[in-house]
């Protein structure tokens, strides 16, 4: 796998992620509400016409339709027995649209729940269900990690120890999910300097931030705070962005996202310009910011 050394790869310049997932599956009539995950087993070809989609747009790795494929969060759909099935199926689809050349990244998302004793979920139930979801995705044959869209830290703790044990070495990504108040935290109040230092002591290979409810200004301002937490901490640590395509909009009860990819191009040049070089997008970007990203941060 020398061809794909993503530890080295992220390294060296202009790393561009892929866009959002589901919104692009209900693009295709995908029921809002239905297990977008199960979709790796049911339906694999609509899943890689996306990811080959994005990376005709420019990406130079896209994120395995696994978002939700945790044990927790498929009982939802009635699936909790399949989740290696449906991780290694996801992995599968996503590193054929990769071919040799290009990357896949395993995606581990939130149970949507909380650990004890906020919740009533357990420190060990959760790493074991992890592990199962990394497991999948290792033996699908996925690149690297990310763990995206945290908002609690005990949680995302147990989701790198997770990754770390189980994923064979491979490249490790984090992120939380921050909104604008006084200053930028998560829906559990964790602020950026707190969510960054604790990220890169647990050793992963690059921390940010993804989704939340920012406009894309805000997003360059919260790029930029990243940046600053981060530079005391590990000057060896990498920092990805994966801004919303802006604030959504509540149109006929469903979210609709305004912004133009030349608007969120722009926006990523200028995360770019701050520091920051493995951008993507998340709910609302398409092939065409994705596209018009790639294009902006490559000329």
């Amino acid at each position: 796998m020398a061809e794909r050394d993503l530890r080295t790869r992220i390294q060296e310049g202009v790393f561009i992620l892929d866009g959002a997932m589901g919104t692009q599956l209900i693009a295709r009539g995908v029921e809002p509400g239905r297990c977008n995950d199960w979709l790796n087993v049911e339906m694999p070809a609509m899943v890689m016409e996306i990811h080959r989609a994005y990376f005709d747009a420019g990406s130079d790795a896209v994120i395995a339709n696994t978002f939700g494929a945790n044990r927790y969060a498929l009982a939802r759909h009635g699936c909790a027995d399949k989740v290696f099935q449906i991780n290694q199926a996801g992995a599968q689809v996503a590193r054929k649209a990769a071919g040799d050349e290009r990357y896949v990244l395993g995606d581990i998302g939130p149970t949507g729940d909380f650990l004890e004793p906020l919740g009533t979920l357990r420190v060990d139930d959760v790493r074991e269900a992890y592990i199962e979801q990394v497991k999948g995705l290792v033996e699908g044959g996925v690149d690297g990690l990310i763990i995206e869209t945290m908002t609690a830290l005990d949680e995302l703790e147990v989701a790198i120890d997770a990754a770390r044990s189980a994923g064979g070495g491979l490249p490790v990504f984090a992120s939380m999910s921050f909104d604008k108040g006084a200053g930028f935290r998560t829906m559990m109040g964790v602020d950026i300097l707190t969510a960054v230092s604790k990220m890169v002591s647990l050793g992963v290979d690059a921390v940010g931030f993804n989704c939340g409810t920012a406009s894309l200004d805000e997003y360059i301002d919260l790029s930029k705070a990243c940046i600053a937490a981060a530079e005391p901490a590990n000057a060896k640590v990498q920092l990805f962005a994966e801004p919303n395509a802006g604030k959504p909009e509540l149109v006929d009860g469903e979210a609709t996202y305004r912004v133009t990819p030349e608007e969120f191009a722009a926006a990523c040049a200028n995360i770019r310009e701050a520091g920051i070089h493995i951008l993507g997008g998340c709910c609302g970007t398409t092939p065409d910011h994705i596209r018009t990203m790639a294009q902006t941060l490559k000329r």
